[in-house]
Formats: structure tokens, C-alpha cells, sequence
């Protein structure tokens, strides 16, 4: 028999494996859009069901058939902008120059921020001459939900279109809300962004995937076995598996299909669902599982890099399971 060495498991690939800071993440690359539309959205992880669906993949083997398909549910309560934010193109990167607030925010959002005092000027006087890109400042509204939260999220998302577009829009909607359904469609890719499970202070078997020691070796079979080199430098250096926090890491999913776009009265369950409670806004359905625990808020964007090949139009739904959510 060869010998089979396998010194250490687990991907460098996300290294320094850092727990998150906050329990949302934050986006810093957006899709180039022509169309003058928020790029992103949120919404509160609800859990997993299953569909059955007519698969309309072009290159299935199961083309038109009714087939099994694993979906995870989000419910998305409007968002609400707050502010438009100014920002020019420096040497030194991008910069912020201006930002103008609406003249009336939600009391809820002085949870999350301090809010300036500012008075009621003209409307045009805080927009700068000279600018290249527009962001909206928007915050979730948790208290339209059943999860018992009231303090909101707020973070920032792009606009498409030229500049001249973006002000338009972000001045049309400065103050008010915008729905999940004026920026997705069915059938559409979306990339989510989430923070993962927090599983505590794990060994490095679960941590990283190292092989077991013998049974009959001394001192435990789950601990790593001769450092050797790795304590060259007078300490264990970071590439060793050793013990430690695991999860809570900031993490991307790809072109995520987007099944449906629906309203609460249409999903809703007798009892709500499990670890969740009831749905009381538009929610959408989204192929696979989504990182994150229950109730965390999860981010998803317009595709960076969408798959050609994958259907642009979203398939027939025969049966949604509301018994249970996983």
C-alpha cells in the first residue's frame, strides 16, 4: 500500500480567515447597468423549502420535465433612501464631496446613525458642479417584519446609467421607498453577499480538515502532529491548523438563479415558519441555499459576471412546500 500523506487540509484561499466586523456585509464592485435603476437590494434570510419546477435550461438533460429543485426563501421589506451621496474620481481613489438628506427620515434610523441637524435649504444647494458617480444611502425597515428587530441596517448601492440619470433617479426617490420588484425580474441572476454561521471555537479537524492521527497515538487522535519547520521562526506560524473561532466570515455566492418575485398572502403558512415567524412582505425564491443563519439581513446585486448560458427567463412553478422550512 502507498503511503498517503496529507499533512494539512482547508483552502489559503481565504486567508486570514477574519471574522466579520458587522453582520452585514458591505459591496465595493457593482455591474456596469445602462439603465438608471438601484443595482442592489436587501432582504431577511427566512430559511430553505423545496419547488417543483419545468426545467427551461436549454442544455438539460431534463428539458421540460417536471423536476425537484431546493430553494431558500427572503423576505424583503422596502427600503428607504436617506440620503444621495456625491463622489469624484481622485488620484487617490474615490472620493465623497456632498451628500444631501431628505427632509424627513424614519425615527428608526437614528438607531443606527447620528443625524445632523440640519435645516431645510434649497434642494439644489448641496449638489456639487463638478461630480462622476451617485450612491443612495438606504436603510431597511426590520420593523415591518416579524422578526422582533428594530434597528436598521444602512449601507450604500450604485445606480446605473450616466451621471446625469443617476442624480435623476436618486432625486425621484430621495425620501421615499423602493421595492424589491422596480429593481429585480424573475428569471434573472443575482450574486448574494452574506456573513456565514458563527460556529465558536472549533479543532483544527472541523477547522481546517486534517487527517485523524492513528488510534493508538498519544496524546488525542484530533490534534495536529509534528509541527517540524513550522516553529522555525521561534512561534507556530498562521499557516498551522490550530483551534480557533470559525465562521462568521464574510462570503460571495456567484449568479444565484432567481425563481420568483412574490407577495406575502401567496407564501404565507399557518403558523409561520420555522425559527422565522410570518411573512408580512414581498419575498423572492432563490435557487440553492443562501449563506447566513435565519433572520440575517442578506445582500444580492446585479450579476458581475452572469452566465450566458443560463436561462434569462424564470421557469413555471407546479408546487412551493410550506410545511417546513430547513
Amino acid at each position: 500500500m502507498p503511503t498517503i500523506r496529507k499533512p494539512r487540509s482547508g483552502s489559503l484561499q481565504y486567508w486570514p480567515r477574519k471574522r466579520s466586523k458587522r453582520v452585514f456585509t458591505r459591496v465595493r464592485t457593482w455591474a456596469k447597468v445602462k439603465e438608471a435603476k438601484p443595482l442592489g437590494f436587501a432582504g431577511y434570510k427566512v430559511g430553505m423549502t423545496h419547488l417543483v419546477i419545468n426545467d427551461n435550461r436549454k442544455t438539460s438533460i431534463t428539458k421540460g420535465m417536471d423536476i425537484f429543485c431546493p430553494a431558500t426563501i427572503i423576505e424583503c421589506p422596502p427600503l428607504k433612501t436617506a440620503s444621495i451621496k456625491f463622489y469624484k474620481n481622485t488620484i487617490n481613489g474615490s472620493k465623497l464631496i456632498s451628500e444631501q438628506f431628505a427632509e424627513s427620515v424614519d425615527k428608526e434610523l437614528k438607531r443606527s446613525i447620528i443625524l445632523s441637524k440640519q435645516k431645510k435649504n434649497n434642494e439644489n444647494k448641496n449638489i456639487p458642479a463638478d461630480f462622476d458617480y451617485v450612491r443612495l444611502l438606504v436603510h431597511t425597515m426590520p420593523s415591518l417584519t416579524g422578526i422582533g428587530k428594530k434597528k436598521p441596517e444602512v449601507f450604500e448601492i450604485a445606480v446605473g446609467g450616466n451621471k446625469e440619470e443617476q442624480l435623476n433617479y436618486a432625486k425621484s426617490k430621495l425620501g421615499k421607498e423602493i421595492n424589491i420588484s422596480e429593481v429585480f425580474k424573475e428569471g434573472q441572476q443575482v450574486d448574494i453577499h452574506a456573513v456565514s454561521k458563527g460556529k465558536g471555537v472549533q479543532g483544527p479537524v472541523k477547522r481546517f480538515g486534517i487527517s485523524l492521527k492513528h488510534h493508538k497515538s498519544e496524546k488525542g487522535q484530533r490534534r495536529v502532529g509534528s509541527l517540524g519547520s513550522w516553529k522555525a521562526q521561534g512561534h507556530i506560524m498562521w499557516r498551522q491548523a490550530k483551534a480557533g473561532k470559525m465562521g462568521y466570515h464574510v462570503r460571495t455566492e456567484l449568479n444565484k438563479w432567481l425563481l420568483k418575485i412574490g407577495n406575502a398572502n401567496e407564501i404565507s403558512s399557518k403558523g409561520g415558519f420555522e425559527n422565522y415567524g410570518v411573512i408580512k412582505n414581498q419575498y423572492i425564491l432563490v435557487k440553492g441555499s443562501v449563506i447566513g443563519a435565519k433572520k440575517r439581513m442578506v445582500r444580492f446585486n446585479e450579476a458581475l459576471r452572469p452566465n450566458k448560458i443560463a436561462p434569462n427567463d424564470a421557469p413555471a412553478i407546479q408546487y412551493i412546500n410550506l410545511d417546513q422550512t430547513v
